[in-house]
């Protein structure tokens, strides 16, 4: 298996999307989640969907390809437009010498 980056991709609903109809898929999105969370490609997701309209997830993968790949698997994806970040590890203070 391929080395597996983490990646912060924000995904926020596209204009004009009925929440009501979003709402209707919350069940299938919950089980879809899990399944890739027991699969390590997804860990933390926050939402800020009251104010902001907008869904922090946490995914796992060897490319920005490969993670978009993995979010367009949860059933809401449809209505999301998506940002990929590559996150990296904070820069560690250096030592004066």
């Amino acid at each position: 298996m391929s080395k597996m980056d983490a990646f912060m991709v924000v995904a926020t609903f596209k204009p004009g999307t009925s929440m009501a109809e979003v709402l209707t898929v919350v069940a299938e999105e919950q089980a879809k989640v899990t399944e890739l969370q027991a699969a390590g490609i997804i860990g933390e997701i926050r939402l800020a969907t009251a104010s902001r309209q907008t869904v922090f997830l946490e995914v796992f993968g060897s490319s920005q390809e490969d993670v978009e790949s993995s979010v367009r698997m949860l059933p809401m994806a449809k209505w999301w437009d998506l940002d990929i970040f590559p996150l990296n590890e904070p820069a560690s203070p250096q030592v004066a010498s």
